[in-house]
């Protein structure tokens, strides 16, 4: 499954993925992983919540994303929840059609039973139409 916090930049995001993350570990069965593009947020996060700094490998396009995605779920089998902030500059889509890419994401979730939330620097009415089902908060 996909959820979807979507805002323009600046509107409050990150906030509500952090409480989100941090609320969704205290009921959680599995384990929950936070993408972001530096370690910044590592102290407002949970313990519990392993953080990945995407920036620290070589991912350069959406397809090398999905992969890398692909394996942080092959090496967790618990894995229940991924949180993904400022998931256009993650996954190389600023700027480009995220419709593919949401829709891998989408299979990937049902296949291993992973939830997926992104928070996109867009306005909900801006996001592709099959996005826009996905969203959760807009700001």
């Amino acid at each position: 499954m996909v959820q979807i916090i979507a805002g323009k930049k600046g509107k409050g995001k990150t906030k509500h993925l952090l409480e989100k993350a941090n609320t969704s570990i205290k009921t959680a069965k599995g384990s929950i992983v936070y993408l972001d593009k530096s370690s910044k947020h590592m102290y407002e996060l949970s313990n519990k919540i392993r953080l990945i700094n995407v920036n620290e490998f070589p991912v350069s396009s959406s397809e090398a994303f999905v992969g890398f995605i692909s394996g942080i779920i092959s090496q967790d089998h618990d894995l229940e929840m991924m949180f993904l902030d400022s998931f256009l500059k993650l996954a190389s889509l600023e700027g480009e059609d995220i419709s593919q890419t949401i829709d891998a994401l989408e299979k990937i979730g049902e296949k291993y039973h992973v939830t997926f939330v992104l928070s996109i620097s867009m306005d909900a009415d801006e996001l592709p139409e099959n996005a826009r089902a996905h969203v959760v908060i807009s700001l």
